[in-house]
């Protein structure tokens, strides 16, 4: 299998650390910056790369097939957050294509990929090289760069595409105010741009926005294979130390015939979670109003089906818990409606200071879940 000279090469990682960039090959790398360059494609940011009949001629076709089809890399300027989504008609894309790190940058890496495009570029980011630094220094390395695509942006919301030249068609990329709309394999030559102005033109947070890309492209005619698997990792703006604070979302959808819709479904689950633990927060801050408005956003996101209950269980517990079992007794019962084991569970928390031991309160729970309706 071919790999690439770098990764057994740390003197270069070294020097590229350092600060000395190698001379750059005649690539289509594409940044903000520079968009209104020859080399770039014009002054729309857009480049469109390769033909029907155009394959590498190095051994990359056999070493590694395409894994992913369209991709958007991008970075929210009133929250800091940045993120990848992506969709392939290849199997389990997610541990592949999107790389993010908090406080330092995101990275999605496709076509005939090469994965350490993500790692690497997140480790010169994070010493201190731009976007487009990073992207340039790794294309100029890579003997198949001709077959690779990928996006950068770091934490200051610069920049990069490369679309290599071999790319199959239809490939092309879209750099715009701080994010990047990237395709190949296409089945048409506007996905990218489709893509583009889906995310400009939706409201909300830099999930929902990297979505509506994702929908656009499939509306556009997508992956000319097809469909298959799906992800999407958002970040927080700056680190605390703790990567499962920081990755608000790293959702997969490993093999789905409809992946974008079920990555959809994925992150209103998500949020509803994180709502719930934005409730327990609250609860270890004794205030019990705002725990109570987080835990009852969580059940409003999504059906009591979709949690198995545990959303409406909670609130219910919470409630009875602070003394108010008549407010509590609904959402109880609402949890029991999807599976009734819930009942079993409310005698075991007074042992874990969830509930009162005195005062009949678990007695109550459970005849109110158990009682005929």
């Amino acid at each position: 299998m071919k790999t690439r000279s770098f990764l057994f090469a740390p003197a270069l990682i070294a020097t590229l650390l350092a600060g000395a960039l190698p001379s750059a090959r005649a690539e289509t790398v594409t940044d903000a910056a520079t968009s209104t360059s020859a080399a770039i494609g014009g002054d729309d940011a857009s480049v469109a790369i390769g033909r029907a009949d155009s394959l590498p001629t190095s051994g990359a076709i056999t070493d590694r097939r395409p894994v992913a089809t369209y991709s958007i890399v991008a970075r929210d300027p009133e929250t800091g957050q940045m993120g990848v989504a992506v969709q392939s008609h290849w199997f389990s894309v997610g541990p592949i294509v999107p790389w993010a790190e908090a406080g330092v940058g995101a990275v999605a890496t496709q076509s005939f990929v090469d994965p350490t495009y993500g790692p690497l570029g997140l480790q010169l980011m994070r010493a201190g090289r731009s976007a487009p630094e990073a992207l340039r220094a790794l294309v100029s390395t890579d003997a198949d760069s001709a077959v690779r695509q990928v996006a950068m942006i770091d934490a200051q919301g610069r920049i990069a595409a490369h679309t290599g030249g071999r790319c199959i068609f239809a490939a092309g990329h879209h750099v715009g105010e701080q994010y990047s709309t990237e395709a190949n394999l296409m089945d048409q030559p506007t996905v990218w741009g489709a893509m583009a102005k889906a995310y400009e033109g939706t409201e909300g947070d830099l999930a929902e926005r990297l979505l509506a890309a994702l929908e656009a492209a499939q509306a556009e005619g997508g992956d000319i294979r097809g469909k298959q698997s799906a992800a999407i990792v958002v970040v927080a703006a700056e680190s605390t130390g703790k990567p499962w604070v920081d990755r608000i979302f790293d959702l997969r959808v490993e093999d789905d015939p409809n992946p974008v819709q079920e990555l959809r479904r994925l992150v209103t689950l998500q949020r509803a979670y994180l709502k719930l633990n934005e409730g327990d927060e609250w609860v270890t801050k004794d205030d019990l109003d705002k725990a109570l408005e987080a835990y009852h956003a969580a059940t409003t996101l999504v059906p009591d089906a979709a949690t198995n209950g545990e959303a409406a269980f909670w609130v219910g517990i919470t409630l009875a818990d602070a003394g108010r079992v008549d407010e509590a007794i609904p959402y109880v019962q609402r949890a029991y409606a999807q599976d009734e084991r819930w009942a079993r569970l409310v005698p075991r928390l007074p042992d874990s200071d969830l509930l009162p031991k005195e005062g009949g309160v678990v007695e109550r729970l459970v005849q109110a879940m158990t009682k005929q309706q």
